[in-house]
């Protein structure tokens, strides 16, 4: 971040100030993510009673609320909206880009330039951080000022994503929200929201009550780590209605977050097979399972009936979800079940599918055919590919390469697997959000994936040429849930590494600084305890002891 002092001598006069307001020191100013260029000038913006903000549009407007709605409970100020002459302008800027905005701050004015909903709200969340609250010897009555300063900022990458598995552990609305709150803060813009797992089925679809009436409750639940031969000896269940699930989406999109529905298919399947056994390819009855990790049985995707159950559910799904992109999940699935299956194998010779990860980007491409036909764009983890990226797992060791190749209006999740995966696939077009999982998964303790390193992860592939950088589209950060039961385990495992990955995505290479980043976080880990955020508080001393080793 360009940091540097300067005296706005000319405007302060002009402007005729006569009290002046605190001069903030370049130590005093934390944002996160790092904006592009900071120039800090002399004095500050007090907010005040009386004091209106001038809005044009319904962009600026959102943004607009935000803000007034943050200062009335943070400072008990209830700034008005005028059209007129106020204290707080949003401008439109056509030569501002998408979600870039220009943040002007002098003792009597602040402005926005932006040229869309998100530059006016991300310009808003900078300011929120700029706020210092101010108190004297000689007055009990606290000041909230904001330093006088000018501010560049635009994101690095489009795609900033935080993902939240539910079908483990059912977490609620009002644990969705705050995430949403803390992600917009930070200017993360994509809620991937994995709510279909063999664990749990937590969406509401309407044209098939048992998926949750069955598939969203289970007995039991393995606890401690894979295999450990314990539970917990308690139910557990839920799931989001269509009403919940507008709710929370018009939520985050009044904070600029897209929310991007992941449901499985065709493994990870067993919530909805235990609702619908046709759905499975064994024909065998089964419950929820209790146990996490790769099950048996996947959807019988050679079944017209299983494969237009997936397209009556994805329909509800775009009921619910405007996104463009859906994510469909077609991570691990176990070959064996179809291979060992007579009729799935008389279909692949009746249609010449080579192997069973051909039969899955036959089906994939023919879901993803349906996404587009609605105007939307399928998005999985990279093994729908049809790479085998499990060699050292024995039910998949044997597993051979698919020949048919994935459709391109495809973006590609890359989670696992040599890099060099994700680089060929960006060379051939496809887009790419890079979650490489021993960077990027929250589930990992502190000690495998420490705040440093998930500060350093770059979502573009060393090598890569430039010319294919722009398919890249970003990173996302996974928290997944067999692990972390309660909402402070989640809290635990995602604060303050998210901060990380915020700036990751947003901050330019040449701005980002880790020792700068951390004194920022000390004051949002202020904000976190003030929310009773469960964050993690011991990364430095584990950065030391690992340094020590």
């Amino acid at each position: 971040m360009k940091l540097k002092v300067s005296c706005l001598i000319t405007i302060l006069t002009l402007l005729g100030c006569t009290e002046k307001n605190k001069t903030f020191t370049t130590g005093e100013i934390s944002i996160l993510p790092q904006p592009v260029s900071v120039v800090l000038a002399e004095e500050s913006f007090l907010f005040k009673e009386g004091q209106s903000i001038h809005t044009t549009s319904k962009e600026q407007q959102n943004a607009a609320n935000n803000l007034k709605d943050f200062i009335l409970a943070d400072a008990g100020i209830n700034l008005a909206l005028d059209e007129n002459s106020a204290a707080i302008h949003f401008e439109k800027s056509e030569t501002v880009a998408p979600e870039a905005y220009e943040l002007l701050v002098t003792p009597k004015k602040i402005t926005i330039k932006a040229n869309d909903a998100a530059g006016y709200f991300y310009g808003v969340q900078t300011i929120k951080q700029l706020i210092s609250k101010e108190t004297s010897e000689k007055s009990k009555t606290a000041k909230y000022v904001v330093p006088s300063v000018a501010i560049e900022d635009n994101p690095r990458f489009k795609w900033r994503a935080y993902m939240l598995d539910e079908s483990r552990y059912f977490h609620g609305e009002a644990f969705v929200k705050q995430m949403l709150d803390q992600m917009a803060l930070l200017k993360m813009n994509i809620f991937h929201w994995h709510l279909v797992d063999d664990a749990g089925w937590r969406i509401e679809i309407k044209k098939y009550p048992l998926l949750t009436e069955v598939g969203a409750f289970r007995t039991d639940s393995e606890i401690g780590t894979w295999k450990s031969g314990k539970t917990s000896g308690e139910p557990h269940g839920g799931f989001y209605t269509q009403e919940q699930i507008k709710n929370i989406v018009a939520y985050a999109a009044e904070r600029n977050i897209t929310v991007v529905p992941e449901i499985e298919m065709p493994g990870h399947s067993s919530a909805a097979i235990a609702a619908y056994t046709w759905l499975g390819t064994a024909g065998v009855d089964i419950d929820v399972p209790v146990k996490f990790g790769r099950l048996y049985d996947n959807y019988d995707v050679t079944k017209p009936e299983v494969v237009q159950f997936i397209k009556d559910v994805l329909l509800e799904v775009f009921e619910l979800f405007p996104s463009e992109v859906i994510h469909i999940g077609g991570d691990e699935v176990g070959y064996k079940v179809w291979e060992d299956t007579k009729h799935v194998q008389e279909y692949m010779k009746e249609y010449s599918i080579k192997t069973p990860a051909d039969l899955q980007i036959q089906f994939t491409n023919d879901i993803s055919r349906f996404i587009e036909s609605h105007g939307r764009r399928m998005m999985g983890w990279n093994e729908i590919m049809g790479k085998n990226i499990h060699q050292g797992f024995e039910e998949k060791k044997d597993d051979k390469e698919a020949e048919t190749e994935l459709a391109k209006n495809v973006v590609v999740h890359f989670w696992k697997g040599d890099l060099a995966l994700a680089q060929d696939a960006a060379k051939k077009g496809y887009g790419i959000v890079n979650s490489l999982h021993s960077n990027t998964y929250l589930d990992y303790s502190h000690k495998s994936i420490t705040l440093e390193k998930a500060y350093n992860f770059n979502p573009i592939p060393e090598g890569l040429e430039a010319e294919y950088h722009k398919n890249i589209y970003g990173l996302g950060c996974q928290m997944w849930s067999e692990w972390t039961p309660t909402n402070a385990d989640i809290e635990r495992q995602t604060f303050p590494r998210i901060a990380a990955y915020a700036e990751v995505g947003w901050t330019q290479l040449e701005n980002k600084n880790y020792e700068s980043f951390k004194v920022a976080l000390k004051k949002m880990q202020k904000h976190w305890d003030v929310l009773g955020i469960n964050s993690f508080k011991d990364y430095e001393k584990i950065e030391a002891e690992l340094k020590t080793k």
